[in-house]
Formats: C-alpha cells, sequence, structure tokens
C-alpha cells in the first residue's frame, strides 16, 4: 500500500511518503511526476530497501540509487520527505517554469512505486498529492487602476488583514505564486509588475520609483490594512528595490523582507533597454536618476563575466565594482531610514550577485546607526541566488536571463537550494508575525 499525507494541502506542507506492505529488504523504485509550467513534465526517482517490517518511509529511509534505468528524472541523496519533488527535472531541457499556466492553480504530483526492478512489471503502486498556492476562500482580483499593473489577493474571512506588497526581479512581472501563498497565511498579497507585463515597459531602465509610491498608497487606501501595516517582500533587483522605497517613502512602509537584496543601486544590468545600455539607470526618482555604482567607478569590470569560463557567473563582474569605496559609498542605499523590523535571505554560493556580502553591507549599516527595529539575516551556506518557498524543483541552475537572454548560473547545489527554500519561508513567516505583533503592540512593549 501506498500511503500520502496529506493527499491536498498547500504548497509549503511537508508530504509523508510511505509504501507498506513489501517483503523485508525488498528493493522498490519511487518516481514523481510534476506538469509544469506549458504542459512541462518534471521527474524524479529513486530506489529504497524496505525494513524489516517490510516498510519504505521517506521521512525516515535514503534513497539507494538514483536514476532508473538511465532515464532522464532526478535524483538526490539523504534523508529528505519531500527529495521527489526538489530534485525533479524537466523533460525539456531548459524549462524554468514551475507553476501552471492558470495563475494561482494547483500542483498534481504523481507518485509511482514500482517493483521488481523493470518498469510495467506487475506490482506498480500508483499516488499522488496536490500542492494548493491559494488556501480556499482565498480570492484573486486583477488591478489595472492609476496605471498600476499587478494582482491582489485576499484572505478567506472579513478582515481586515495586514498586507504585503510583493516585487519581482530582473525577470520582471507579476509573482502571483507568492502572493497566493501569502495570503493562504492571512496577508493581503499585493504583486506588483514593475516591467515586463501588458502595459509596461519591456526593460527596468528609467523605472521611475514614484509609481511605487502610487501602488502603496492605492494599497493603503483600497486595501485599509489592520493597523496600517504594509511590508514590502521583492527578491533580487526586487530585493535591492524593497530596500530602497523602504528608504524613500518610510511613512508607507511597516517592515521590508529582502530576498537575496542588493545593498547598493545598481545600473539596468541584463533587464536594460538595449539602446539605453546595461549601465545606463534602472530608477528615476523626482526626474532624476538615482546614482548607481556602476557610475564613475575606478574598478568595475564586466570582463569576468563577459569572458569568464563557463558557467558564467554574474557576480564575479559585481565584485569588482565593489573595489572602489567611493563608488559603493555613493550607491549605498541609505536603509538607516526605513522606520520597522528588516529581513535579509541570503547564499554564500550566489551565482548572480553577491547577496550574503550585500546582506552583511545592509546589516552592519542598521547597526552602525543602531537601528531600533528588529534585524533578522539568513545566510543559507552553499545556497544560490533562485530561493523561493519550499517544495518546488532546485536542479535548474543554468539559465538564460528572461531579457538579455545571456546565459549564466544562479548557483548553489540542489540540496543546499532545497533547504533554503524551506528555511527561509519558515523564517520569512515567523518575521511578519512578529511584525504585525509588534505593530500591534501598545507602546513600550515588546512581543515576545
Amino acid at each position: 500500500m501506498l500511503s500520502i499525507t496529506p493527499q491536498d494541502a498547500l504548497i509549503d506542507v511537508p508530504r509523508r511518503i510511505a509504501v507498506n506492505g513489501l517483503a523485508p529488504g525488498e528493493q522498490v523504485e519511487i518516481a514523481s511526476c510534476t506538469v509544469r509550467g506549458a504542459g512541462v513534465p518534471w521527474r524524479a526517482s529513486a530506489r529504497f530497501v524496505a525494513d524489516a517490517q517490510g516498510t519504505v518511509d521517506l521521512q525516515r529511509d535514503a534513497p539507494l540509487s538514483g536514476s532508473y534505468e538511465g532515464s532522464y528524472v532526478g535524483s538526490y541523496e539523504g534523508v529528505s520527505p519531500m527529495g521527489l519533488v526538489w530534485s525533479q527535472v524537466p523533460d525539456t531541457q531548459g524549462a524554468r517554469e514551475q507553476f501552471g499556466a492558470e495563475p494561482g492553480a494547483a500542483l498534481r504530483t504523481d507518485i509511482t512505486v514500482r517493483r521488481g526492478g523493470k518498469v510495467g512489471e506487475a506490482g506498480e503502486l500508483q499516488g499522488g498529492f496536490v500542492q494548493r498556492l491559494a488556501a480556499e476562500g482565498v480570492t484573486r482580483r486583477e488591478v489595472r487602476e492609476e496605471g498600476l499593473v499587478g494582482t491582489l489577493y485576499l484572505p478567506a474571512g472579513p478582515g481586515p488583514h495586514p498586507a504585503v506588497l510583493i516585487l519581482n526581479g530582473s525577470g520582471g512581472g507579476i509573482n502571483e505564486p507568492r502572493a497566493a501563498l501569502y495570503a493562504s497565511h492571512g496577508y493581503a498579497a499585493f504583486a506588483l509588475a514593475y516591467f515586463k507585463a501588458p502595459g509596461l515597459s519591456d526593460y527596468i531602465s528609467n523605472t521611475p520609483l514614484e509609481y511605487f509610491e502610487t501602488a502603496l498608497a492605492w494599497l493603503h487606501r483600497t486595501v485599509k490594512p489592520a493597523q496600517g501595516f504594509v511590508a514590502l517582500s521583492g527578491q533580487s533587483r526586487g530585493g535591492e528595490l524593497v530596500l530602497l522605497l523602504g528608504t524613500l517613502f518610510p511613512e508607507s512602509v511597516s517592515a521590508v523582507v529582502g530576498y537575496v537584496p542588493g545593498a547598493v543601486v545598481h545600473c539596468a544590468q541584463n533587464a536594460c533597454d538595449p539602446a539605453l545600455g546595461r549601465e545606463g539607470p534602472a530608477w528615476l526618482f523626482r526626474g532624476q536618476p538615482l546614482p548607481h555604482v556602476w557610475e564613475r567607478n575606478r574598478t568595475a569590470t564586466w570582463a569576468p563575466w563577459d569572458e569568464g569560463p563557463e558557467p558564467r557567473r554574474h557576480a564575479d563582474a559585481l565584485l569588482t565594482a565593489l573595489q572602489d569605496p567611493e563608488a559603493v559609498e555613493r550607491a549605498r542605499i541609505r536603509v538607516e531610514r526605513i522606520r520597522g523590523p528588516v529581513m535579509l535571505l541570503s547564499a554564500t554560493d550566489d551565482g548572480s550577485w553577491p547577496s550574503s556580502l550585500y546582506s552583511r553591507m545592509v546589516t552592519e549599516r542598521l547597526a552602525q546607526f543602531a537601528h531600533p527595529h528588529a534585524v533578522a539575516h539568513l545566510d543559507f551556506e552553499g545556497a544560490g541566488h533562485s530561493i523561493l518557498f519550499p517544495y518546488v524543483p532546485t536542479t535548474q541552475l543554468g539559465y538564460a536571463h528572461p531579457v538579455s537572454g545571456r546565459r549564466s548560473t544562479s548557483g548553489g547545489t540542489p540540496a543546499n537550494n532545497a533547504h533554503a527554500d524551506e528555511a527561509s519561508w519558515q523564517g520569512v513567516l515567523r518575521f511578519l508575525q512578529q511584525a504585525v505583533a509588534a505593530r500591534n503592540a501598545p507602546s513600550g512593549d515588546t512581543p515576545q
């Protein structure tokens, strides 16, 4: 008998996968398949040996080996209850989209247990489970108002709810999966696009920061968050951006969550308008470009990335820019102006940019100015740039940038990235819960 519990739950809930009724010492293959993106199957497979009671339990047992008879599937080592999910690889080489074409749609993973050693022999067991992004009662609303392009997810119940504004990185678009999951945990979640979405520029170049000022005002006015609480959550360029917005509009921002963030303002880089170039400005404020780290930089060079060995690491070029202390200081984000708790999530093997170093720069700056609010930093050893949330595939490290098309590596290993996905999301939920409690606490009280 194949047992999977729970069979239907949110995507961040681990599942127990177990097989009972085997012969003691019997070997079986357990395989997974999830159809993701535009109909692409992603697969993983591993072999296990039953214990003296004839049981295999993925919460307890490590696999013996991975790929089954040369089939193109992922595998993993060590005990990992959800290893058959995070180790999946796509049938179509280069596929990266992990969610369904329909926004917020649930994912179904099929599990097959094969006995006897060859595919197709008698004794196969079939089962599966569903991973949901949106809990029951969560509602979705497209926002096309005041020039804003985004999607608002609201939790079940009348509210009011604390709110989170979610921003993507240099791939642009609308991060609906994260917004749906935030809403499933009780937050009014507004996933906002700022380029590469209908009605917006295809590029990050010359993005006016007043756009986000409008979004914050709209969110406060329309959603009326509980206690006026609005957190910012952004990844990569979005992580740079949320720190920046917290400094420019501190009265509208209650907390900041930066996934693999920057500590300095960057130029447009790979998401640039080709007519303006990668060293052109990304951000405009009150009509003027913000000084960025590549500007008048005496040490910066793209050569380590342009001419470096495969797989190329964009971070190697950015590290050259950080050797000019005057340029760094001109471009530094003045995080001491943020009026709320700050959380940073980084990775020591980030191939896209040095998020671990950047996060330390932010925490040191906040300490220097005796930041009066909570500061949390989770730095994941051996992980890469693509920190998402739990129980999605982490195997696709190389990628073509969605704007420039240039190939690079995000860094890390699948196992370390899977750990970062799980631990980061648990940390973010705790951080936001504590930030909301601090907002609600009477003056002078500190929530435990």
